[in-house]
């Protein structure tokens, strides 16, 4: 579904803030089941920082950080969507917001595996998956 080395362009629901990323090898998508991720229902890409370029609106991003305050999540201040956030298992990559990129559909990503957020590395807990969502679209 998304090929490695592929530059993409995405962005908050007003336009106010636009970033463009490059696909790494062996790209993750996951959600998370911690609290704020269970709460924002967010599917993520994993990308390098390095990978992500703010190409509008940095000024227009909000931060918002809790509990160890390692997670950075970053949302537009003018529309409140979450565009993607520093991720606390891996404090060297983003967790982009899939639904902020241009031309993708979450709801094309038949099953998605959770990470298990709540009982997280950072806490003396092992990397590991809580399980899977699907989506498994009706017949109208």
């Amino acid at each position: 579904m998304i090929e490695a080395g592929k530059s993409l362009a995405g962005g908050c629901h007003c336009g106010t803030v636009r970033f463009r990323l490059t696909v790494p090898e062996n790209a993750v998508v996951r959600r998370c089941n911690c609290s704020i991720c269970a709460m924002k229902g967010v599917v993520m890409l994993d990308v390098p920082m390095t990978s992500l370029d703010i190409t509008q609106g940095e000024e227009a991003l909000t931060l918002y950080t809790f509990g160890s305050g390692q997670a950075k999540h970053r949302f537009c201040s003018k529309c409140g969507i979450h565009t993607f956030h520093q991720l606390r298992s891996e404090p060297d990559h983003y967790g982009v917001n899939m639904a902020c990129v241009d031309g993708i559909s979450i709801y094309e990503i038949p099953e998605v595996p959770v990470f298990n957020g709540q009982r997280h590395p950072g806490d003396g807990n092992a990397y590991e998956y809580a399980g899977v969502l699907r989506f498994e679209p009706t017949d109208y």
